[in-house]
Protein backbone atom coordinates (compact mmCIF):
# COMPACT_ATOMS: atom_id res chain seq x y z
CA UNK A 1 0.00 0.00 0.00
CA UNK A 2 1.72 3.52 -0.92
CA UNK A 3 1.89 6.24 1.72
CA UNK A 4 -1.10 8.52 0.29
CA UNK A 5 -2.96 5.37 0.69
CA UNK A 6 -2.30 4.22 4.39
CA UNK A 7 -2.36 7.97 4.99
CA UNK A 8 -6.27 7.72 3.93
CA UNK A 9 -6.93 4.52 5.87
CA UNK A 10 -5.81 6.16 9.28
CA UNK A 11 -7.72 8.62 11.65
CA UNK A 12 -8.32 12.37 10.74
CA UNK A 13 -5.94 13.16 13.62
CA UNK A 14 -3.23 11.66 12.22
CA UNK A 15 -3.93 11.92 8.81
CA UNK A 16 -3.92 15.70 9.64
CA UNK A 17 -0.47 15.68 11.16
CA UNK A 18 1.01 13.48 8.31
CA UNK A 19 -1.08 15.21 5.43
CA UNK A 20 0.68 18.67 6.40
CA UNK A 21 4.14 16.77 5.91
CA UNK A 22 3.33 15.40 2.29
CA UNK A 23 5.27 17.14 0.17
CA UNK A 24 6.92 16.64 -3.41
CA UNK A 25 10.66 16.75 -3.52
CA UNK A 26 10.48 18.32 -7.29
CA UNK A 27 8.72 21.64 -6.00
CA UNK A 28 10.37 25.07 -5.62
CA UNK A 29 10.09 26.15 -1.78
CA UNK A 30 6.74 28.25 -2.14
CA UNK A 31 5.09 25.45 -4.34
CA UNK A 32 5.82 23.17 -1.18
CA UNK A 33 4.86 25.87 1.15
CA UNK A 34 1.03 26.25 -1.33
CA UNK A 35 0.71 22.83 -1.23
CA UNK A 36 1.50 22.13 2.58
CA UNK A 37 -1.31 25.04 3.38
CA UNK A 38 -3.85 23.45 0.99
CA UNK A 39 -3.27 19.90 1.99
CA UNK A 40 -3.84 21.25 5.95
CA UNK A 41 -6.83 23.67 5.33
CA UNK A 42 -8.50 20.62 3.37
CA UNK A 43 -7.54 18.07 5.99
CA UNK A 44 -9.12 20.35 8.56
CA UNK A 45 -12.16 20.82 7.09
CA UNK A 46 -12.79 16.98 6.66
CA UNK A 47 -11.95 16.10 10.07
CA UNK A 48 -14.20 19.17 11.56
CA UNK A 49 -17.26 17.66 9.27
CA UNK A 50 -16.12 13.88 10.03
CA UNK A 51 -16.12 15.29 13.81
CA UNK A 52 -19.12 17.34 13.99
CA UNK A 53 -21.36 14.21 11.72
CA UNK A 54 -20.71 12.24 14.89
CA UNK A 55 -22.43 14.52 17.17
CA UNK A 56 -25.84 14.79 15.14
CA UNK A 57 -26.20 18.41 15.06
CA UNK A 58 -29.20 19.69 13.42
CA UNK A 59 -29.49 19.05 9.20
CA UNK A 60 -30.38 22.63 8.25
CA UNK A 61 -26.54 23.26 7.14
CA UNK A 62 -24.46 20.40 6.19
CA UNK A 63 -22.79 20.52 9.43
CA UNK A 64 -24.82 22.23 11.96
CA UNK A 65 -24.39 25.88 11.73
CA UNK A 66 -26.79 28.44 10.29
CA UNK A 67 -24.82 31.65 8.67
CA UNK A 68 -25.61 34.05 11.52
CA UNK A 69 -23.60 31.26 13.99
CA UNK A 70 -20.93 31.61 11.72
CA UNK A 71 -20.96 35.27 11.65
CA UNK A 72 -21.06 35.38 15.07
CA UNK A 73 -17.78 33.38 15.80
CA UNK A 74 -16.32 36.05 14.18
CA UNK A 75 -17.50 38.71 17.05
CA UNK A 76 -15.73 37.54 19.38
CA UNK A 77 -13.77 34.40 21.10
CA UNK A 78 -16.88 33.90 23.28
CA UNK A 79 -19.36 33.86 20.53
CA UNK A 80 -16.56 30.76 19.14
CA UNK A 81 -16.06 29.20 22.26
CA UNK A 82 -19.42 29.13 23.26
CA UNK A 83 -20.78 27.43 20.00
CA UNK A 84 -20.00 23.61 19.80
CA UNK A 85 -19.17 23.68 16.23
CA UNK A 86 -16.98 26.54 16.72
CA UNK A 87 -15.21 25.31 19.76
CA UNK A 88 -14.18 22.17 17.71
CA UNK A 89 -13.68 23.71 14.67
CA UNK A 90 -11.06 26.36 16.74
CA UNK A 91 -9.55 23.15 18.68
CA UNK A 92 -8.93 21.29 15.28
CA UNK A 93 -7.40 24.77 13.92
CA UNK A 94 -4.81 25.00 17.33
CA UNK A 95 -4.05 21.07 16.72
CA UNK A 96 -3.14 21.66 13.91
CA UNK A 97 -0.34 24.40 14.99
CA UNK A 98 0.65 22.87 17.83
CA UNK A 99 -0.98 24.97 20.56
CA UNK A 100 -4.11 22.54 21.66
CA UNK A 101 -2.89 22.63 24.71
CA UNK A 102 -4.15 26.29 25.66
CA UNK A 103 -7.57 25.27 24.40
CA UNK A 104 -7.53 21.93 26.46
CA UNK A 105 -6.67 23.81 29.64
CA UNK A 106 -9.35 26.12 29.09
CA UNK A 107 -12.28 23.40 28.15
CA UNK A 108 -10.48 21.64 31.59
CA UNK A 109 -10.89 24.62 33.65
CA UNK A 110 -14.90 24.93 32.27
CA UNK A 111 -15.54 21.49 33.46
CA UNK A 112 -14.02 21.82 36.76
CA UNK A 113 -16.00 24.84 37.47
CA UNK A 114 -19.17 22.56 37.06
CA UNK A 115 -18.08 19.89 39.94
CA UNK A 116 -20.08 20.06 43.04
CA UNK A 117 -18.35 16.89 44.63
CA UNK A 118 -15.30 18.03 46.83
CA UNK A 119 -13.56 15.03 46.21
CA UNK A 120 -13.79 15.05 42.35
CA UNK A 121 -13.17 18.53 42.93
CA UNK A 122 -9.66 17.52 44.80
CA UNK A 123 -8.80 14.83 41.70
CA UNK A 124 -10.12 16.63 39.11
CA UNK A 125 -7.44 19.95 40.28
CA UNK A 126 -4.76 16.88 40.52
CA UNK A 127 -5.20 16.13 37.18
CA UNK A 128 -5.49 19.30 35.59
CA UNK A 129 -1.86 20.09 37.70
CA UNK A 130 -0.58 17.17 36.69
CA UNK A 131 -1.63 17.58 32.78
CA UNK A 132 -1.40 21.54 32.22
CA UNK A 133 0.65 23.36 34.89
CA UNK A 134 3.18 21.05 36.51
CA UNK A 135 7.13 21.65 34.99
CA UNK A 136 7.74 19.26 31.86
CA UNK A 137 3.87 18.49 32.25
CA UNK A 138 3.08 16.69 28.78
CA UNK A 139 0.45 19.99 27.79
CA UNK A 140 2.54 22.35 29.69
CA UNK A 141 1.10 25.84 29.20
CA UNK A 142 2.84 28.92 29.17
CA UNK A 143 2.05 30.91 32.13
CA UNK A 144 3.82 34.26 33.51
CA UNK A 145 4.80 34.13 37.33
CA UNK A 146 2.71 35.72 39.12
CA UNK A 147 -0.23 33.95 37.43
CA UNK A 148 1.77 30.61 38.65
CA UNK A 149 2.01 31.98 41.58
CA UNK A 150 -1.36 33.11 41.94
CA UNK A 151 -2.64 29.73 41.14
CA UNK A 152 -0.57 27.67 43.98
CA UNK A 153 -2.09 29.74 46.56
CA UNK A 154 -5.68 29.17 45.36
CA UNK A 155 -4.88 25.39 45.13
CA UNK A 156 -4.56 25.21 49.01
CA UNK A 157 -8.30 26.19 49.92
CA UNK A 158 -9.89 24.23 46.87
CA UNK A 159 -13.06 25.83 44.89
CA UNK A 160 -15.10 26.06 41.99
CA UNK A 161 -12.88 29.00 40.58
CA UNK A 162 -9.08 27.61 42.00
CA UNK A 163 -7.89 27.88 38.47
CA UNK A 164 -9.64 31.37 37.31
CA UNK A 165 -6.76 33.17 37.33
CA UNK A 166 -4.96 30.55 34.65
CA UNK A 167 -8.09 30.38 32.85
CA UNK A 168 -8.22 34.29 31.91
CA UNK A 169 -4.63 34.53 31.11
CA UNK A 170 -4.92 31.28 28.46
CA UNK A 171 -8.08 33.15 27.49
CA UNK A 172 -6.30 35.87 26.45
CA UNK A 173 -3.56 34.19 24.98
CA UNK A 174 -5.82 32.22 22.62
CA UNK A 175 -7.76 35.71 21.91
CA UNK A 176 -4.65 37.43 20.57
CA UNK A 177 -2.96 34.89 18.92
CA UNK A 178 -4.60 31.45 18.13
CA UNK A 179 -8.66 33.28 17.41
CA UNK A 180 -7.50 36.04 15.07
CA UNK A 181 -5.24 33.24 13.11
CA UNK A 182 -8.34 31.00 13.35
CA UNK A 183 -10.41 34.45 11.63
CA UNK A 184 -7.36 34.70 8.97
CA UNK A 185 -7.35 31.31 7.84
CA UNK A 186 -8.60 29.17 5.08
CA UNK A 187 -10.87 27.16 7.74
CA UNK A 188 -12.92 29.74 8.54
CA UNK A 189 -14.17 31.42 5.47
CA UNK A 190 -14.10 27.73 4.26
CA UNK A 191 -17.01 27.47 6.83
CA UNK A 192 -18.61 30.41 5.96
CA UNK A 193 -19.56 29.00 2.37
CA UNK A 194 -20.35 26.19 3.76
CA UNK A 195 -23.49 28.26 6.06
CA UNK A 196 -24.08 30.19 3.34
CA UNK A 197 -24.92 26.88 1.00
CA UNK A 198 -21.86 27.83 -1.36
CA UNK A 199 -19.88 24.43 -1.08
Amino acid sequence: MDRLAKMRKSTPDSSLERLIYCRNPDMTTGQKEMKQTNWRSRMLFKTFLVRESRHKLPQSKSYGSTTEDVTQWAQSLDNLLSSKCGLTALRLFMKSEHSEENIEFWMACEEFRKIRSRSKLKSRAKTIYDEFIRADSPKEINLDFHTKETLHQSLLILTQSSFKAAQNRVYFLMEHNSYPRFLDSELYPHLCRIATGEQ
